[in-house]
């Protein structure tokens, strides 16, 4: 009988944003972007995830052989601020302790495509995070993307529901990428390493 362990138990990692095309290229859906990237690198397809609001991939992270992880990609199709119900029954679903719970959310407190990594914390006024953290506790890993703060006096509400600028879009490929990169280290090295490394 295969017993999951905190060890050898998978990876769940939720990339946040809203379900929807109006919604695919905003701030706000940063999450999805590097989800997405992610399944694509493992060759993944998401797929509905039975009965629980959300998209799945399910692979390994990491090199072939005893250093790589099991991994659950996921993008809830809940709403931002609805995104734990789905997350807690997929955790319940494939058996993943909190601790191996990855959250990837825009960060409006940090300056634009710039990374940090942490363990727990508050949500900073995050809607996903806020959601997370009531079904969960706060006890998750979270990724956290600057995308900076609001020019002038715009509401926080339209600046994260709007696109990227033009200009954030010539290096948005590259954010996107490095934050993959940064989840895949989390996941295979630990938060030191990868805090270390990703952290700017």
């Amino acid at each position: 009988m295969d017993v999951t362990t905190e060890a050898n138990a998978p990876w769940l990692i939720a990339g946040l944003g809203n379900p929807g095309p109006e919604y695919a290229a905003n701030r706000h859906n940063v999450g999805f972007m590097v989800a997405d990237l992610l399944a694509e690198r493992i060759g993944g397809r998401f797929k509905r995830a039975g009965k629980a609001q959300a998209q799945v991939v399910e692979g390994r992270i990491g090199p072939p052989g005893p250093g790589n992880r099991r991994v659950v990609l996921v993008k809830p199709m809940a709403y931002m601020n609805l995104s734990g119900g789905p997350v807690k029954a997929l955790a319940e679903f494939y058996k993943v302790p909190v601790a191996h719970i990855v959250a990837v959310h825009d960060e409006l407190d940090i300056d634009y495509g710039t990374l940090r990594l942490k363990l727990g914390g508050g949500d900073n006024g995050h809607n996903g995070l806020k959601s997370i953290t009531k079904a969960l506790g706060p006890e998750y890993h979270r990724v956290r993307f600057g995308i900076g703060r609001p020019p002038g006096r715009m509401p926080v509400a339209d600046f994260v529901l709007k696109d990227f600028s033009s200009a954030e879009r010539k290096e948005l490929d590259y954010f996107v990428d490095r934050a993959a990169d940064a989840v895949e280290c989390l996941v295979i090295d630990g938060l030191e390493r990868a805090q270390s490394t990703y952290n700017s």
